[in-house]
């Protein structure tokens, strides 16, 4: 594609004949990676600009650094297992799925895209669920300065897990491989918009309807019980159907207790278990579970010890 791009500014002086500036053939493949590169450099260029609080430059740049490691060690990744898109899979199986015979090819658009948002809805509340997929998962967590590039901040088994679970939702659903493609680049746009450290007005108008980023910045919590919310990747009318919506100012982002990581110190975190946290941070923790089963039933007296019983248990069960 680099050499596509190339192609548009590459002439030579002497010719005094008009430059031809016909754009390069590129794919629908090319097409979307494209387009999620300028939005990328976009929101880069407003997060330096706009951010909304203030930076922190020495995290920021170990942020970056590791994120857009881990982006070209995926892309790298699932270009060599051919499975960095799933067009091959929804031209041989779109046919026998759910929509496939679905007469108006508009309202099948819509659906698909709306049946794949609810899907990643629930494979994101999966990822946070089962102690297995958490343990890939947690590395997209462990950032500690939430920004654009946190977006690309996936353990490699994890993406390629996505991918299985989004071609078994192709031949489920009926997806045809154009739409495919579009449905990949709007997801990733929102998912980069809502990681982005951002805000601006009407922010929390537009969170009604879609995950913006302080409804994200929720998720990305240190507290467990913050960050096993907002689930959603486009809409978050999911989370308010299914209770998981929590509007409110996280005091901290990221994991406690796991430092800043590099590259390869990611992909090793990503496979291996969570070590418990030294004493006084467990009982921290633990208080901050009990006090937040306490606040769910209203501070009624009688349950203390239940609320701290329970609350240890989670603790314990989740490391």
């Amino acid at each position: 594609m680099l050499n596509k791009l190339k192609s548009i500014v590459d002439f030579r002086a002497p010719d005094l004949t008009l430059p031809d500036l016909t754009l390069p053939d590129f794919t629908a493949e090319e097409w979307r990676i494209l387009a999620i590169l300028l939005v990328f450099a976009l929101l880069l260029a407003v997060e330096a600009s706009f951010a909304r609080k203030e930076h922190r430059p020495k995290e920021y740049r170990r942020s970056y650094l590791a994120n857009l490691g881990t982006l070209f060690l995926n892309d790298t990744l699932l270009s060599l297992l051919s499975v960095s898109s799933l067009w091959v899979v929804a031209e041989r199986y779109a046919g026998f799925g759910l929509l496939s015979d679905m007469p108006n090819p508009g309202l099948k658009v819509v659906l698909s895209f709306v049946l794949l948002d609810l899907t990643l809805y629930f494979w994101h509340w999966a990822n946070h669920r089962f102690d297995w997929l958490w343990m890939f998962h947690k590395v997209h967590h462990s950032d500690r300065v939430m920004n654009v590039s946190t977006a690309f901040r996936l353990h490699f088994v994890e993406v390629l897990l996505t991918v299985a679970v989004k071609a078994l939702f192709i031949v489920a659903v009926g997806v045809d491989a154009p739409v495919v493609l579009a449905n990949e680049a709007v997801i990733t746009l929102f998912v980069m918009f809502h990681h982005a450290n951002l805000s601006f007005p009407g922010e929390r108008w537009l969170g009604r309807l879609a995950i913006v980023p302080f409804l994200h910045r929720v998720h990305h919590s240190a507290r467990r019980a913050e960050h096993d919310r907002n689930f959603g990747a486009v809409f978050s009318w999911w989370d308010r159907i299914f209770g998981t919506l929590a509007e409110l100012q996280p005091a901290e982002i990221g994991l406690r207790n796991v430092p800043g990581q590099n590259l390869l110190e990611l992909v090793k975190y990503g496979l291996t278990r969570q070590t418990l946290p030294n004493p006084q941070s467990l009982r921290t923790m633990i208080a901050e579970a009990a006090y937040y089963r306490a606040e769910r039933r209203g501070f009624q007296p009688g349950d203390e010890i239940l609320d701290w019983v329970e609350a240890e248990r989670e603790i314990l069960g989740m490391n």
